[in-house]
């Protein structure tokens, strides 16, 4: 049973093995170093983002209304990416470690943004909350997906980070 959904269930078992022994393998750093870009008619922002195997260039702009030139995705628009992959993955994961296959899944992530406290007019919240509809195809029956929906939702690092407030902290340095 190593691999269903595309999820490597041997290794995902070892790692819960791994973490039960000593919790503080469960502990991994994310970074991301990022550099502001000056050049006019660039994208506005890049990072390196490393992954275990190597690292990818990624750029974000503004959309022209918020001052950019939209010549690539906004930071929300990656936010919302990385929201819809972990979720999505998270979904899989479970099906996975619950022998479930699943034939297809599409996520859509929706996210009304009102921009006005980041254009400095109004102080309402940005966003009234995150919506996520699965599209899923499999011989389960809808209480067993239903039941993976939950668990996903439990288990998801990106729910968690949108449901939970997260300390945060900014300094400068030079």
């Amino acid at each position: 049973m190593s691999r269903i959904n595309n999820v490597d269930v041997d290794a995902m078992k070892k790692f819960a093995s791994a973490i039960e022994k000593d919790p503080g393998e469960a502990i991994k750093l994310k970074a991301i170093n990022g550099r502001w870009n000056f050049e006019e008619g660039a994208p506005q922002f890049s990072a390196e983002v490393e992954y275990p195997n190597g690292s990818v260039s990624v750029e974000t702009d503004f959309a022209p209304f918020m001052g950019g030139s939209g010549l690539r995705p906004d930071p929300v628009s990656y936010c919302m990416f990385g929201f819809a992959s972990c979720f999505s993955g998270t979904f899989a994961a479970v099906a996975a470690e619950h022998e479930v296959e699943l034939k297809s899944l599409e996520v859509r992530v929706e996210n009304p943004i009102d921009l006005s406290s980041p254009m400095g007019v109004a102080d309402r919240p940005v966003t009234e909350g995150m919506n996520a509809t699965l599209r899923v195809e499999s011989e389960a029956s809808a209480s067993k997906l239903e039941e993976i929906r939950q668990l996903a939702h439990e288990r998801c690092p990106g729910v968690y980070c949108i449901t939970n407030p997260i300390p945060f902290d900014s300094r400068i340095e030079s």
